[in-house]
């Protein structure tokens, strides 16, 4: 698959399709078994067309687990989803299990993430409010084996679909994406950015807008812990646009004669030429 969009936006970087599979492509990248990895490091290398996997013994974080659809993983969390409520918000040095549970898994943990689980990310005020954040994720367990990463040009639509194709952005890029995605729409809210974790911002909650009638663009990669995890590979100055197919068909086909091919756009990114 080509992309108009990259071209007119003139993206440094390849779109990324997100497709659910039950094959693992040769070659992938995927995390090992039981081990601890960012699954935005797949998807960031995707888009410098490194092909990456996950399955549902190799998401490499609880929060993954949820974000690419393998189901009600907090539940998983050491110490259930009480402790990832804690350690999401104020910590679990102020309670009893949540002190236990720290003992037992401190030999497994590495230092920083240990700090975390002990003293919370402090990413909500209370644990009560990440009860409220979880059951409000649009939470689902896909059809297939695999979660497929892949530079959008190695897609061959003859044979496979994507659920989703993600585009890393500066804020120029943006702004066009967000004016896209409202282009051919009677409405103006067509992008939506929820407070989520990355991947879930590029899996869960773009495959709930697939489901609507009108589905929106979903803005992402505002997830503190995944800009650090990603900032090597990409820097600082980006963020990510997921777009569900049948939006992304549209925001295609709306390419021509659009704002992209006219002085302003052009005049806005003629230092980048």
């Amino acid at each position: 698959m080509e992309s108009q969009i990259a071209k007119a936006i003139q993206l440094k970087l390849q779109p990324v399709g997100l497709l659910w599979s039950n094959s693992k492509p040769q070659g992938a990248t995927q995390f090992t078994p039981g081990k601890w990895g960012c699954a935005m490091w797949l998807v960031a290398g995707a888009a410098k067309g490194r092909c990456g996997v996950c399955d549902r013994t190799t998401f490499g974080c609880i929060g993954a687990g949820v974000g690419l659809g393998f189901g009600d993983q907090y539940k998983n969390f050491p110490g259930g989803e009480t402790c990832f409520c804690h350690f999401l918000s104020s910590g679990n040095a102020n309670w009893e299990k949540g002190r236990k549970t720290a003992e037992q898994v401190k030999p497994y943990m590495r230092e920083e993430a240990f700090d975390n689980f002990l003293h919370g990310e402090r990413y909500f005020k209370t644990p009560e409010l990440v009860t409220h954040f979880v059951n409000g994720l649009p939470t689902l367990d896909i059809p297939t084996d695999f979660v497929v990463f892949k530079p959008l040009n190695e897609v061959d639509e003859t044979k496979e679909k994507p659920e989703v194709v993600i585009f890393f952005v500066d804020p120029h890029q943006f702004s066009a994406l967000a004016v896209l995605a409202n282009y051919g729409r009677p409405d103006n809210e067509n992008v939506i950015m929820p407070y989520a974790a990355g991947c879930q911002s590029i899996g869960i909650y773009p495959f709930r807008e697939a489901q609507r009638k009108a589905p929106r663009a979903v803005a992402g990669l505002i997830d503190i812990s995944a800009r650090l995890q990603v900032r090597g590979q990409l820097g600082d100055n980006v963020l990510t646009v997921a777009l569900p197919l049948a939006l992304y068909r549209e925001m295609e086909s709306n390419v021509r004669g659009s704002f992209l091919q006219r002085h302003t756009w052009q005049e806005l990114t003629h230092e980048r030429n």
